[in-house]
């Protein structure tokens, strides 16, 4: 290791001490799903958006409003339904009788953290009124764009179980989120812990985040501070080499000995993912104080950034055939540097 990658590898130890305190804070409400709580927490320290699949009651919300309690940042819950308006996400302009002027009246995208739970379940309007704050970071309500706060994420949330009367998300959506996490059931030690903790202040109609202590740790001004820090992480020339390749195989994986998957993939992931591979790789070695990238950040971070951006053939959905799958096989294929 050079003297340059060292002195940043002490740098990123000294500065990403916060994230212990974080963690400890949110795991006294929320038992387990450390790959979900990692994840939320790199798109905060990245400015990325994060898509959560899982079926209801694993903690989404709860995790959610925790770490917001912890950082003292401003969290808003969106419920998506097929009679939302893109008012109802945005804001709108009210006209006021005794001024006679309009004023805007800000909507609950205006905070920190965006939930917008069961995205699906809203038609493509209201979808795509998300797309300028995603993107641009501001919102234009009437004549007149309105910054939003830094940092700002949104995390929307969809069941995989649930398809009838969704509207399912256009691949320009889908694409500007930077992870795509699957969380998945605890395990039964984690469930039964869960089920102890939960069920005495639910009876006793206390909020769990309250009445277990949950404090403020640290303040937004912290994370933002830390994503200059993540800026400065080492990223060696032969790990981008190795994204590239990885995130060019999605599209030729003839070109890496996969032509079999030729016929499986309709379209590959866009430059987008090798810029979300980048930054969510540098993240992931932050939260571990490292201040350098391995191949193995690249490999744990991957599949989160990849499989919403594979594009399915007819072929692959005939055989069924995953976009999870073929991810795995790129990676057990593309040459580690």
């Amino acid at each position: 290791m050079s003297n340059d990658v060292r002195t940043i590898n002490e740098m990123v130890q000294r500065e990403s001490a916060f994230i212990d305190t974080i963690l400890h804070e949110v795991h006294k409400v929320v038992v387990g799903q450390e790959v979900m709580i990692e994840r939320i927490l790199i798109g905060l320290l990245t400015g990325g958006h994060i898509l959560l699949e899982g079926v209801p009651g694993l903690a989404k919300t709860l995790t959610v409003n925790t770490i917001c309690k912890a950082i003292a940042a401003k969290f808003q819950r969106i419920q998506f339904t097929p009679d939302l308006l893109p008012a109802d996400v945005i804001g709108t302009v009210i006209y006021n009788q005794q001024s006679g002027e309009f004023t805007a009246k800000k909507g609950p995208i205006f905070a920190n953290l965006v939930l917008a739970d069961e995205i699906n379940r809203a038609p493509a309007k209201v979808q795509s009124a998300l797309l300028e704050a995603m993107q641009e970071l501001q919102v234009t309500i009437g004549d007149t764009t309105h910054p939003l706060d830094q940092p700002f994420m949104v995390m929307a949330t969809q069941s995989p179980i649930e398809q009838e009367g969704t509207y399912p998300l256009a691949e320009a959506q889908i694409d500007r989120f930077m992870l795509h996490v699957r969380v998945d059931y605890p395990s039964q030690d984690e469930e039964r812990k869960i089920m102890d903790q939960i069920s005495d202040y639910l009876l006793l109609g206390v909020d769990a985040g309250a009445g277990m202590g949950v404090q403020q740790v640290t303040t937004t001004a912290k994370l933002l501070d830390a994503r200059k820090t993540i800026g400065h992480v080492y990223i060696d020339p032969k790990i981008k080499d190795y994204i590239v390749q990885v995130v060019t195989a999605t599209r030729q994986p003839v070109r890496v000995g996969l032509g079999d998957l030729t016929d499986m993939i309709a379209h590959g992931a866009s430059p987008r993912a090798s810029i979300a591979l980048n930054l969510a790789s540098r993240a992931h070695a932050f939260i571990r104080h490292r201040g350098y990238v391995t191949p193995e950040d690249i490999k744990a971070i991957g599949p989160d950034v990849l499989r919403h951006r594979i594009i399915r053939s007819y072929e692959a959905e005939a055989e069924e055939i995953t976009s999870d799958q073929m991810v795995r096989r790129i990676f057990e294929t593309v040459e580690v540097p």
